[in-house]
């Protein structure tokens, strides 16, 4: 075989492996999951952005509040040049609630999600598990027997008693008899 046919085979192997790769059920979920999950996201950031945003905006007096900060110290700018001398050094608070309040939100969304699977998995099993035959029943910890009375423990000792004194009994004329 020469080295341009190893070489196909070899790329026509990766292709067969990369294609059943692909198609195996996990990928494509998980594949479907990242594109709407991405797609989720930006509809979240748009909604804390252009909804959320400019109301906590007002409230604080900001133009934008991703800007809204606590300064520590001052930029430094030359009064003649307008250069800046050194950096100003804040706090950013606002961009940080702004991706606190985005990933509440998606997390949120994301338990509801959780949920509503989670309580549809129960439901067909449940369908399922009726169809079969089995009816679910609540499963409820079995009662514990009734304890015996006083008089039932009393006559269980007494017929204790009695078939030992019968054994006894008849053990007694064996070791006579010896």
């Amino acid at each position: 075989m020469s080295k341009r046919q190893q070489r196909r085979e070899k790329v026509s192997s990766f292709y067969v492996d990369f294609k059943k790769f692909l198609v195996r059920g996990n990928i494509v979920n998980l594949a479907i999951a990242v594109i709407i999950g991405g797609t989720f996201g930006k509809i979240v950031t748009s909604l804390v952005n252009d909804i959320i945003m400019p109301v906590l905006s007002l409230l604080f007096n900001a133009q934008n509040f991703n800007e809204v900060a606590w300064v520590l110290r001052p930029a430094k700018i030359d009064a003649v040049t307008g250069e800046v001398l050194t950096a100003e050094v804040a706090i950013r608070y606002g961009a940080f609630i702004l991706t606190i309040l985005d990933f509440v939100i998606i997390a949120f969304f994301i338990f509801l999600m959780f949920r509503l699977l989670t309580k549809a998995r129960v439901s067909v099993k449940k369908a399922v598990e009726k169809k079969n035959g089995k009816e679910i029943a609540a499963e409820e910890p079995a009662a514990p027997p009734p304890k015996p009375t006083t008089e039932e423990l009393l006559g269980e000792i007494r017929d204790i008693l009695k078939a030992s004194r019968l054994e006894q009994a008849a053990a007694e004329p064996e070791k006579t008899e010896e």
